[in-house]
């Protein structure tokens, strides 16, 4: 890896969209169980916008980096697996 601030901050954007995700389950718990919407409202923003982010960077790393279209993929799915990035992080970003 050339670009080890890149790096940094992609596994930064990593662990907090692990974070967002677990949050967005306890605020679909308020929000079908309780009837409690307006957390659910603000944590899927900032969840989405993780989400797009972490996108970002693999494609970024795909093209800067030429990282193999399988490990995109990988990091890619990791993001809609429960602690995925938290893995991805660990794994693919040191």
């Amino acid at each position: 890896m050339k670009n080890n601030k890149l790096i940094k901050q992609f596994r930064v954007v990593a662990i907090l969209e692990g974070f967002s995700w677990i949050a967005l389950l306890i605020t679909m718990i308020l929000k079908y169980k309780f009837e409690i919407i307006w957390p659910n409202k603000i944590v899927g923003m900032i969840h989405g916008i993780f989400f797009l982010l972490f996108c970002a960077y693999i494609f970024l790393f795909l093209i800067k980096e030429k990282w193999p279209i399988r490990t995109g993929l990988v990091l890619f799915i990791a993001a809609f697996l429960p602690f995925g990035t938290f893995w991805a992080a660990k794994k693919y970003l040191k």
